[in-house]
């Protein structure tokens, strides 16, 4: 049979069950674009979560006080105030994948301006903090070590904080704000950071010296770190490493038997980032 004949047989065919030509058609179209979706999907979730994870810093350990366990259970953030300023000094100095380390020490506060105030995330860190972060100011300047040294009272502000008490595409910077009633001087911007990948806003938040903190935040000094300690390591080969170094050496300084269970925890963001990634690619490949 010549081809026009298995046409013309076919385009019969097609004539006498009209429908079922119309249902099979519209089949083949809906899974072919069910197929596309997925892909499209797949494939913006996975370059969400990539991006929300690069936000958070390259080569990141966040390591916190308290173990992950207690008694069976599993504790919280902060369960036990276990990390000391020590202890910050020592893996900065004493683990040779590390690079930097920082303390992060967190609170909440009303951040006043001359007509506006805004409550917001007020975090006490060193410059180091935001080399780990890969978080440089979008205008004016940031910390130094002086400002440490002396515990100044000047404040970099996350873009949403600047929209709240100024307005978008203000220019803050010498201006003078209030937390909690002390004066602050405004010296930089942060660049927008955007979400976590839990949906926290980074640029919800000011920063203000560590020592500044302890002094004037937190109203007092001790030993003991009650915040996180961020750690980043020397290059993402080597952030698996920095997390056993860093770990061997708490153990050791907190005179830990080997039977023990930590009494830190250490997030190691790279492996969680990657982990997150499988998932989308297992997505997209569905």
């Amino acid at each position: 049979m010549s081809p026009w004949a298995v046409l013309r047989v076919a385009f019969r065919a097609l004539g006498r069950n009209t429908m079922r030509s119309f249902l099979t058609a519209l089949g083949i179209i809906i899974g072919v674009a069910a197929f596309i979706a997925m892909v499209v999907i797949g494939e913006g979730a996975k370059a969400r979560v990539e991006e929300a994870f690069s936000s958070m810093g390259t080569n990141l350990l966040i390591v916190l006080p308290g173990s992950s366990s207690q008694r069976g259970v599993f504790g919280g953030f902060g369960s036990q105030p276990t990390l000391t300023w020590d202890d910050l000094k020592a893996i900065q100095s004493e683990v040779p994948s590390v690079r930097h380390a920082a303390p992060q020490l967190r609170s909440t506060a009303s951040v006043v301006s001359e007509e506006q105030n805004w409550t917001t995330s007020v975090t006490g860190v060193t410059p180091e903090y935001f080399e780990i972060r890969n978080w440089p100011v979008t205008s004016g300047v940031s910390f130094t070590a002086s400002d440490i040294d002396a515990a100044t009272k000047v404040v970099l502000l996350g873009t949403t904080v600047v929209d709240r008490l100024y307005g978008p595409g203000a220019d803050p910077i010498g201006q003078t704000v209030r937390i909690k009633g002390m004066p602050f001087q405004v010296t930089g911007v942060m660049v927008r950071k955007g979400q976590s990948p839990m949906g926290q806003d980074y640029d919800d938040a000011v920063f203000i010296p560590v020592s500044t903190f302890r002094s004037k935040i937190q109203g007092g000094l001790n030993n003991f770190i009650a915040g996180s300690i961020f750690v980043g390591a020397s290059s993402p080969a080597s952030t698996s490493k920095a997390e056993r170094e860093v770990r061997s050496l708490l153990r050791d300084r907190h005179h830990l038997p080997p039977e023990a269970d930590d009494d830190f925890q250490v997030r190691n963001l790279t492996e969680i980032a990657t982990a997150q990634q499988e998932g989308t690619k297992t997505l997209t490949a569905l």
